[in-house]
Order: structure tokens, then sequence, then C-alpha cells
């Protein structure tokens, strides 16, 4: 069990060094079980209010992630408390010994199928969520848009647990087993589409941008993909086809994320409309 709370400092520095900083927010030590999430300050009450509720319903549901304490203030940034989860992320394997790619493909595959086991019915649902960034995705031509979110409209709804955001960073490998973070965006979906937004994530995300790296990525990364894939419709079958079908308005969402990989993600999208007809 986490510890209780300790008293809030005053101030951010005294906190000390921060153990890890992203996007959204800083991460540091908060005693010897806990840590604090602080938020960057342009990052709403409301957000982390919802990140709270969705991190105590993905808890709820059993699967192993971290338990969620207390929301704070400190220098009017907020803070959400979290289990401190002590173990490298899976994609530092990935990283220091590729060869062990299939393992992790297949650790990555169970455990997303896992997720979609659950049913989230009270989570907010991705279709809408896909909808509004679709229609915010200035980068694309309105006919192209539009393709886009005609396509999105055939797609299922449904009330499985998704994760949104499941990459090898976001699994961390502790002694007890792997323990998956960073549940902000969950939502309630076709897990194919969650399947999809982690494929996009894969092949796009943090590539080099030239040169015989991105190259050793980009072979690395379809090997992965094809793994997972193929150990997650191993134990979750579903249809290809369909998959690809998500990975349109997936794609097309992303683009609002300011990410810096848009460019790549407007040829992505293009070129599957065109194959689409």
């Amino acid at each position: 069990m986490p510890e209780p709370t300790k008293t809030t400092p005053q101030t951010i520095a005294a906190l000390g060094q921060p153990l890890a900083r992203g996007n959204t927010a800083e991460i540091f030590a908060w005693g010897s079980a806990q840590i604090l999430k602080l938020y960057r300050p342009d990052f709403s009450a409301d957000a982390v209010n919802k990140e709270a509720s969705l991190a105590r319903t993905v808890y709820a549901a059993g699967l192993r992630v971290p338990a969620v304490g207390d929301l704070i203030m400190i220098e009017n940034r907020h803070g959400l408390i979290y289990e401190r989860i002590v173990g490298p992320p899976l994609l530092d394997q990935l990283s220091a010994r590729p060869w062990r790619v299939a393992r992790i493909a297949q650790t990555m595959a169970q455990l997303h199928t896992a997720i979609h086991a659950r049913p989230a019915p009270t989570i907010p649902p991705l279709h809408q969520r896909l909808e509004r960034n679709i229609q915010n995705a200035k980068l694309l031509s309105n006919p192209v848009r539009q393709s886009v979110l005609g396509i999105l409209q055939t797609l299922p709804d449904a009330n499985q647990l998704c994760h949104n955001d499941f990459h090898p960073a976001n699994i961390l490998m502790a002694d007890q087993g792997p323990v998956i973070i960073d549940w902000m965006d969950a939502a309630r979906a076709d897990p194919l589409a969650d399947v999809a937004r982690t494929l996009i994530l894969v092949h796009f995300a943090g590539l080099p941008s030239s040169g015989p790296l991105r190259l050793a990525q980009v072979a690395l990364r379809r090997l992965l993909s094809g793994l997972y894939l193929r150990r997650y419709f191993q134990l979750r079958p579903g249809q290809r086809n369909d998959l690809a079908r998500w990975m349109i308005p997936v794609a097309a969402a992303r683009l609002v994320e300011g990410v810096g990989e848009e460019a790549q993600l407007v040829r992505y999208v293009e070129t599957r409309i065109k194959k689409a007809g």
C-alpha cells in the first residue's frame, strides 16, 4: 500500500530535482513509495480532475496500474499523487536489446488485450474526441477532412476500455511485473481504434529526420508492429481490414497534438484516402 500523503511543501524548489519531465508535467519523488505528478502552469484543474477520475476507474478495474492518491496545489500548479513504480520502461529494453523485439511485442500484445477485456461504460467515448480533433486538423484539405470524417462515421462504437496512448514508454517493467502508466487519455471505444493509435505512435513518434539511424529505427518499428499485431490478433481475433480503416481517422486526429510529425501524418492520411477510393 502507498504510504500516507506527507505534508505538502510550499514551494516547488522544496521538492528537489524532478525524476522526469514531460510535455504536460514534471515528476517528483514524494516520500519513498509515491511520486508527485506536478502539471505545467497552463494545465487546468478540470483536466487534472479528469485524469484522477480515469486513473481511479482503471485501478478499480483490476489492471496493474499505479494507485492514485490526493490532488494538491504547489505555487498555483496542480499536482496528483501516484504510487511509485520502480522499473525501466519497456522502451529501454527495445533500445538496449533490439534482438528481443519478439518478446517485447508479445508483452505489448498481452497487456493490450488485457486492457481491452475490460468494459468501461462510465469513461468518455473516443468517437466524439476523434471527430472534434479531425474537424480542427487544419493541415488537411477540406475534401480530405470530410473523407476522413465520413470514414469515422462508418466505424463502430464500443464500450471497451482503451488506453489511447499505449506504447513501450508507458509500460514500466517492475519487479512484480509490467505496469501500465499514463492513463490521462483513456476512453471507451472499439479496441481496434486503440490498436490503430499504438501503431501510429510506434510508426511515427520521435523518428530521426534522416540518415542510417532513421532507416534502422523504421525497420525495427515495422518489425515490432508486425509481431505485436500477429500476437494481438491471436489473443483477440479481429479483421485487419477494420484496423486499416481505423488508422485513417486516428492518424488525422493526431494532427492537432503538436508533436512534430505533422508532415508525415498528412502524407499518410492523404495516401490512405486515395487507396480507399
